[in-house]
């Protein structure tokens, strides 16, 4: 693996790399070994605010730069990325534990955001609107928002910054971001590829550490306008009362409780591999995974064995080894949640048709072996919460409307799933899920192109596509009298 430095300055403010002030550290920790892989400065509260001091200062030169030119230095950052996926992908792979074949996919999904952006960044068009008076002219005028604080998840370190920062910087805001304590290596190298691709100094700034002090300095302060954030739905609701102040403009990618449905006209094994690769992938860390399974009860036996078969091939292990399918998952707090829901749906009647344990391996890291549950009920702690983790819980249904009514039945409102090949169902069934995103057929719906986000409880906002700039362009209004 890729060999990382015994202590890292982390703290990327105004063009320049520091330690924290008071001189603290954190250990970033390997979850497949549980073995220290280095130490990054531990900031809060001040460097916070010296990172939202040069963006506010950096914003007026970077806002008035011609946007082809922003997008120059995107091109740059995004060929920079793809020449050095390699290495980029051990350190995720070392930090946040994926298998490295997922890692690679992470890395060259993360540039295809920089150049969707560098892209875009010239697509931001205003509008001229007839008006309804013959002395008066109506103009509507793009600008970008302003100061950006981004805080960013551990799942998908890189994907997940570019996919933010991305269409900030295209769209001429500023930039400070606060990376998950889990995973700051994969921020420190992409903040570096900005700094060799020639992006002016205070543009984009990085601080590491004190999750609830560096996010407090950006509540406060009244020149962040805009607050983007992936995590947990619990976070995103604190974020919103707690920008209420100054009412903040909020992008919000939350918590998932993804559901599949497999009709009787579904092509079996087609839902059997990709339901196993949506459910399994970075060990079910995913917001979009599927997290219940609903199968039609006349096919229920044919579609359990075959992915079941699927199951039985995934080899658990180190991210490193490239035949490693499931790597670990983040820390002990995400084991004990699966094995609490586990426990639960057990003990009410669940049936555990494979996996069922801990991985014991070779390896001290927190592994899980993908597991398969039937006889679920709506009663479970599985059904109703995202376990975030490689266990899959399967029930059945007896038609449509059933099956949709499930679907439904949460708070939730990231991603849903179809598999059938009746194309008039798809589309009926597409209408009535209450979802922001709908594969049919699909479970990996995540593209550059594309807008991404949930409606109800999984958050506001786009992030993707000609949609996902829009959070970070203010529209001003212009009204012209003429008089002569």
């Amino acid at each position: 693996m890729v060999q990382v430095e015994t202590k890292i300055s982390s703290l990327f403010i105004n063009g320049e790399w520091h330690d924290a002030d008071s001189g603290q550290t954190d250990a970033v920790t390997n979850p497949a070994t549980l073995q220290t892989i280095t130490e990054v400065a531990y900031g809060g509260e001040f460097e916070a605010k010296r990172a939202i001091d040069a963006a506010k200062t950096a914003f007026t030169e970077w806002s008035e730069m011609s946007p082809r030119k922003r997008s120059r230095i995107m091109y740059k950052a995004h060929q920079l990325m793809l020449d050095d996926v390699d290495r980029l992908a051990e350190i995720l792979t070392t930090e946040q534990g994926k298998p490295l074949k997922e890692a690679k996919g992470e890395i060259k999904g993360a540039a295809n955001f920089l150049l969707w952006y560098a892209e875009e960044a010239n697509r931001i068009y205003g509008e001229w609107i007839p008006s309804s008076q013959r002395r008066k002219r109506i103009l509507v005028v793009p600008q970008p928002v302003g100061v950006v604080g981004a805080i960013t998840p551990w799942n998908f370190p890189s994907s997940m910054i570019t996919r933010k920062i991305g269409p900030a910087l295209a769209a001429g805001c500023t930039v400070l971001l606060k990376p998950a304590p889990e995973t700051p290596l994969s921020a420190i190298e992409i903040v570096k590829i900005f700094e060799k691709a020639g992006l002016p100094e205070g543009v984009l700034n990085l601080v590491t550490g004190d999750a609830k002090a560096i996010g407090e300095a950006m509540l406060s302060s009244r020149d962040v306008r805009l607050i983007t954030f992936t995590g947990s739905t619990e976070v995103g609701k604190y974020l919103m009362r707690e920008s209420a102040d100054h009412v903040k403009k909020l992008s919000l990618e939350l918590g998932g409780h993804a559901p599949i449905i497999v009709f009787e006209d579904a092509d079996l094994d087609v839902a059997a591999k990709l339901t196993l690769g949506s459910k399994y992938r970075n060990a079910g860390q995913t917001c979009i995974c599927a997290n219940r399974v609903y199968v039609h009860e006349s096919v229920r036996e044919k579609f359990s064995q075959k992915l079941i078969e699927h199951v039985e091939a995934l080899k658990v292990g180190d991210g490193s080894d490239p035949s490693t399918d499931i790597g670990p998952l983040i820390n002990e707090q995400a084991l004990e949640k699966v094995e609490n829901h586990l426990n639960d749906a057990v003990s009410q009647g669940a049936e555990v048709v494979y996996g069922c344990s801990k991985w014991n391996g070779e390896l001290d890291g927190h592994f899980y072996s993908p597991t398969v549950v039937t006889n679920v009920t709506d009663d479970m702690a599985v059904m109703n919460e995202e376990t975030f983790g490689p266990l899959l819980p399967l029930q059945t249904f007896t038609d449509e409307d059933e099956a949709i009514a499930q679907a439904n039945n949460t708070d939730y409102g990231l991603a849903a799933y179809i598999f059938s090949e009746n194309l008039d169902r798809s589309l009926r069934v597409m209408e009535r899920l209450e979802y922001g995103i709908v594969g049919v057929n699909d479970v990996f719906p995540a593209t550059a192109e594309a807008p991404f986000g949930g409606i109800k409880q999984s958050g506001i906002g786009k992030e993707g596509g000609h949609h996902g700039i829009d959070e970070f362009v203010e529209q001003k209004y212009v009204s012209i009298g003429m008089h002569k």
